[in-house]
């Protein structure tokens, strides 16, 4: 567990969030980069986890604080009003008695040996790790987050795109269609198969631009303002492999610096030590006391003289617990029965963590295979769209034809664009399963955006 790296993270994380403009205009052209520091500074679950950050680095304090001496005080004054009378003979007046007395006491208490106040500060620096750790975490998250919520935006704005494009080249197929059925060379048929795809198209664009408001409405969710128009991905890039190529690589990186590993991990071993803070309430506990008192009185029950006393004590303190009637057995018993849990959560936690990054890593590897595949095939729809309209130009192909062939060129052309899109967030999931993934990662997918 390096505690020096997951607080350095912790620190640079929130530093960055502080630092980052508090209304950065998203104008034309917002890149990737941008939007993510927007999100750094707006994201309410990230705002959150800094929080809960802050409050968990207190637990640390807490706990020394057990090791270190108490000091309280007590000040009192009471007015007295008594009747004192005396059976036998004496000297003392009898008769009411009026008199004050007041004082006050300081004492200070120095824990010289208490096993559970021992146990309970080591625990706390543990804890602290943990919040750390799942601090990171958070930080992992909003980069995928944006990063999903961005490339959303882009592949909705594709759609849109490419239903309109698709709409306006079927409406000029539809228009050549009725000219040619006009003028005798080609029947109705043709007309009303261009008619339905022109319909279907309208219907397409219509839902493209609702599900295009609604994934800018996700990513206003994490900035906390509309977006602006959103730089988008080039056409001429080549998206890297993941480095390291072995997925075993990327499987055992993630059993050991995923971040929420590391939180169960710290999570496991605190659990560990409260075993042996509810263990220490068999222990004796020894304490040193020293303690300041002073009382005055302008008189008692007795007389009408007043007195002053002035007293300082030092010692210490054996105390020696017999019998609590079974509850700190049942205490122990119940904090290894937790101790047992969070090991089997943090083994659970592992194996979650390298399912991710071998789903991650396959998508990615697959992704960039895919990428090629719709290049290839891209090509290939331009070439069968050019064919067909030219054979129906000259007869040997219908309209039918033409209007399949447009189809799939527009479809090969979405298809392509999504895949590099969630190749590029399929990477940064990998590199967050293995604890990775940085605002390097995010420059790095920034440019290769247009400007």
């Amino acid at each position: 567990m390096n505690r020096l790296t997951l607080r350095s993270l912790s620190l640079a994380m929130a530093g960055a969030a502080l630092l980052s403009p508090l209304s950065m205009p998203a104008a034309f052209g917002a890149d990737l980069l941008s939007i993510y520091r927007e999100a750094l500074a707006n994201d309410a679950p990230y705002s959150s986890a800094k929080y809960s950050l802050q409050a968990g680095r207190e637990k640390e304090p807490q706990g020394f604080a057990g090791l270190l001496p108490t000091v309280n005080a007590t000040v009192n004054t009471t007015a007295n009003d008594a009747n004192v009378s005396f059976r036998g003979p004496t000297t003392f007046p009898t008769g009411d008695r009026f008199f004050n007395t007041n004082g006050y006491t300081i004492t200070l208490t120095q824990p010289l040996f208490r096993w559970q106040n021992w146990e309970t500060y080591q625990q706390s620096k543990l804890l602290v790790v943990q919040s750390e750790a799942i601090f990171a975490q958070s930080g992992q998250d909003l980069i995928v987050r944006t990063a999903q919520a961005y490339f959303d935006v882009l592949a909705s704005q594709d759609a849109v795109a490419v239903t309109g494009a698709q709409k306006t080249a079927i409406s000029e197929q539809l228009a050549q269609a009725k000219r040619n059925f006009e003028v005798g060379t080609s029947t109705i048929v043709d007309t009303n198969e261009a008619q339905s795809r022109y319909d279907l198209a309208v219907a397409s664009e219509i839902a493209a631009q609702n599900d295009l408001e609604t994934k800018r409405t996700a990513l206003q969710q994490i900035i906390g303002k509309p977006p602006g128009e959103l730089s988008t991905l080039r056409t001429d890039i080549n998206i890297p492999p993941p480095k390291p190529t072995q997925i075993d690589q990327w499987v055992s990186a993630s059993e050991t610096n995923n971040y929420s590993v590391k939180a169960q991990d710290a999570g496991a071993e605190a659990a560990k030590r409260n075993v042996e803070i509810n263990r220490a309430g068999h222990y004796p506990t020894l304490d040193l006391t020293a303690q300041r008192f002073r009382s005055s009185a302008t008189g008692n029950t007795t007389t009408n003289i007043g007195s002053d006393l002035n007293q300082t004590a030092i010692g210490v303190q054996l105390a020696i617990p017999i019998f609590a009637g079974g509850s700190v057995n049942s205490k122990v018993r119940e904090a290894q029965a937790n101790f047992d849990k969070a090991r089997a959560d943090l083994e659970n936690q592992r194996r979650t963590a390298a399912q991710s990054a071998r789903s991650s890593y396959l998508a990615v590897t697959n992704g960039l295979a895919q990428v090629k595949a719709y290049e290839a095939a891209l090509v290939s729809s331009q070439s069968s769209l050019d064919s067909n309209k030219l054979g129906y130009e000259v007869g040997v192909r219908i309209n039918i034809d033409v209007l399949n062939a447009q189809q799939q060129l527009y479809q090969t052309k979405q298809s392509l664009s999504k895949a590099r899109y969630d190749t590029i967030v399929n990477g940064f999931k990998l590199k967050a399963a293995a604890g990775s993934l940085s605002e390097e990662d995010v420059m790095a997918i920034n440019a290769l955006l247009s400007r």
